[in-house]
């Protein structure tokens, strides 16, 4: 791998996904450079393990970097990130992925903010989780200038196992706040129908071996039954993030003019868990709302 400075890598927000998306890249011999976190001793140690630079400013990213990921855990934090003294300072030419789920008003502004630095940014959210960041083989929903998305696409190969690119900015945005919004939707569902079990006295492994046999089947039911069951939730995709994604659904379907009350009541739930202080288990740890003893 060329470490051109076009073909180098810097990485912002080395969370849990970031983090394993640039242990991915490292391994597939892409040249990461340099990463960064509000966090700094997230990035210190990271950067000691991938032998890259830590930087201690936005600013040093960009200048270190041809190519820079973005992975932020809001609206905010993203509008933070892209001003003219931090990312966007002497950006011109480079070129910025964004793969956290925020609102599609803040990819279109990006955007445009990108552009009149000279520079370039398109939306890669991904429907996948810190596992598949780790190996690679996430799902991506792309949007943007097809153009860049395709300039683009030996990097997002090489952290995906599947791609789909669904239009202009802003569109990867509304696509997956829809795919939380259905997910979040089937896990309070089969929380709610495990704790109904549980309640009555059912075996929840016969149960669960039922639901896969009928339509009561899922994806969810696949990826958090037993988690439910056993009350163990580690912390993949967590009820706070849960809360914000399926908030900017809601608030997407009321600029509509569409009544979403499965969304809202599934929204309301998450709200719960953050209330009672559960906001950082994982989106499975819904079920502790219904199990018995944990109302």
């Amino acid at each position: 791998m060329s470490t051109s400075s076009s073909n180098t890598i810097g990485l912002v927000g080395v969370g849990r996904m970031g983090a394993n998306m640039a242990r991915c890249l490292a391994e597939k011999d892409f040249a990461v450079t340099i990463v960064y976190d509000v966090r700094r001793e997230a990035a210190v140690e990271l950067a000691k393990e991938l032998k890259c630079a830590a930087a201690q400013n936005l600013a040093e990213v960009t200048a270190q970097a041809g190519t820079i990921l973005t992975v932020v855990s809001d609206d905010q934090a993203m509008r933070e990130i892209f001003t003219t003294e931090k990312l966007l300072k002497n950006a011109a030419g480079k070129t910025f992925i964004n793969f956290a789920t925020v609102t599609p008003q803040v990819h279109l502004d990006v955007e445009a903010a990108a552009h009149q630095a000279g520079a370039a940014a398109i939306e890669a959210c991904m429907a996948s989780s810190i596992t598949q960041a780790r190996q690679g083989t996430l799902y991506l929903i792309l949007a943007g200038d097809q153009a860049v998305v395709e300039k683009a696409g030996p990097v997002l190969e090489a952290l995906s196992s599947a791609r789909r690119y669904v239009g202009p900015t802003g569109r990867a945005a509304q696509v997956k706040a829809l795919v939380n919004m259905v997910m979040n939707i089937n896990t309070a569902g089969l929380a709610e129908g495990l704790g109904l079990g549980d309640a009555l006295g059912l075996d929840l492994t016969l149960l669960r071996e039922i639901f896969a046999q009928t339509g009561a089947n899922s994806r969810v039911l696949e990826t958090d039954g037993a988690d439910m069951q056993n009350r163990e939730h580690d912390c993949y995709f967590s009820a706070a993030h849960a809360a914000k994604d399926s908030g900017i659904a809601a608030a997407l379907a009321e600029g509509a003019g569409l009544p979403v009350p499965l969304a809202k009541a599934t929204l309301a739930q998450y709200q719960r868990m953050i209330e009672k202080g559960l906001g950082e288990l994982d989106k499975s740890g819904v079920a502790e709302l219904t199990f018995k003893g944990r109302s």
